[in-house]
């Protein structure tokens, strides 16, 4: 990696050796009634069960391409959606090399997941950056780029915490922020919520359930 590249890129690979250590990032998520749960023949997950939950049900957002996305566009396929920062130190590149494992770990299946990323700061977050961020991870990953309007809204709707914490200079600011990821089925549905921590294997686990209930 050359001496131009981006601050984030060369984090980024430093990182991929230490995805392990935490940051202080806040998680808060809502929790719904189980509507599964019941079921004796109800898939075991490791992650959260929110099937049925009234609240996260679409987004309409560009992505880093400039293209307008909503879930519809991935039908057919599992959505991991998770809200994080390119400047964030630890935990969200933890979280998208994971992600990125977890599709490899599912090999022909890897196909029908789809990895995304809300940025949480779009005021350093441009689309280039966050394309390049992307590609650090899995190509086929998109990041999404609300407006500070759309942020506040989709947080709300998401049930999805974030704060400023200001640095030493007005450029230098952190984020506090939930850590983890939405998970959609193939027909859009929202259905879990995976913990932040949790080992890869895991979660690739609880997808191949999802994806055998949509062949």
């Amino acid at each position: 990696m050359g001496a131009d590249s981006p601050p984030f890129m060369i984090d980024v690979m430093n990182k991929r050796n230490a995805l392990k250590s935490m940051a202080a990032c806040t998680m808060l998520v809502g929790v719904t009634c189980l509507f599964t749960a019941c079921s004796p023949n109800a898939p075991q997950f490791t992650a959260i069960d929110i099937t049925g939950a009234d609240y996260a049900k679409d987004f309409v957002l560009s992505d880093h391409n400039g293209q307008v996305r909503t879930l519809k566009d991935f039908q057919g396929k599992v959505v991991m959606m998770f809200f994080g920062y390119t400047q964030c130190p630890d935990v969200c590149p933890t979280s998208m090399v994971e992600m990125a494992q977890i599709k490899q770990l599912l090999g022909k299946d890897g196909e029908r997941v789809q990895g995304l990323f809300v940025t949480i700061d779009p005021e350093r977050d441009k689309p280039g950056m966050l394309k390049e961020y992307m590609a650090a991870f899995d190509p086929s990953f998109l990041a999404l780029v609300p407006t500070p309007e759309q942020l506040a809204v989709l947080a709300k709707d998401y049930k999805v915490y974030y704060k400023k914490v200001n640095g030493p200079t007005p450029t230098s600011y952190t984020m506090d922020h939930t850590a983890g990821s939405y998970v959609y089925d193939p027909r859009g549905k929202l259905r879990l919520f995976t913990r932040y921590g949790t080992k890869p294997e895991l979660t690739a686990a609880d997808i191949k359930h999802l994806l055998a209930s949509v062949p």
